[in-house]
């Protein structure tokens, strides 16, 4: 019979995997504690988790939910769930990266928004920048839109009223 504490941590990560929609497999090794603890606080910021686990443990509740990650579960892994802000979360990882010289933690794999992509596509997310920054840049361009179109509108109403 499976140890004990495996089958909890097991039954933990299945519960913290389902119904995610996101989520990167990182390498982590090389991390001091506090580099490691930043990153943690960094991630939940964005509204993520970091869940350090075996690779086998991390593997069977991938897979029981579809998901087969075999290839990129090699070395030390941990498991970044993006519940709200997928890019944010790339975002706080890709700073990590660069902010030490080993360029850890680095990114094996990537699951967005319910399909499997490779470290490029997480990176590209990373460079978007956060979902709320990207709201913003949204509302401006539409609010400059909608202001040259009031323009527009009232200055064809200022001449239908000169014609009248």
């Amino acid at each position: 019979m499976a140890n004990e504490k495996n089958q909890q941590t097991l039954s933990s990560l299945k519960g913290s995997l389902s119904g995610v929609e996101t989520f990167y497999v990182v390498d982590y090794q090389g991390l001091t504690a506090g580099q490691l603890g930043k990153l943690r606080k960094d991630i939940r910021e964005k509204g993520g988790q970091l869940i350090v686990a075996k690779n086998t443990l991390i593997n069977l509740a991938l897979q029981d939910s579809g998901r087969d990650f075999a290839d990129a579960l090699k070395g030390p892994s941990a498991i970044v769930v993006a519940q709200d802000d997928p890019a944010g979360v790339a975002k706080a990882l890709s700073d990590a990266a660069k902010g030490n010289d080993k360029g850890i933690p680095a990114v094996k794999a990537g699951f967005v928004e319910g399909n499997r992509v490779d470290v490029k596509v997480v990176e590209r997310l990373a460079s978007l920048g956060s979902k709320q920054s990207l709201q913003g840049e949204l509302v401006g361009v539409l609010s400059a839109h909608l202001s040259n179109f009031v323009g527009i509108l009232e200055a064809y109403k200022e001449k239908l009223e000169g014609q009248a």
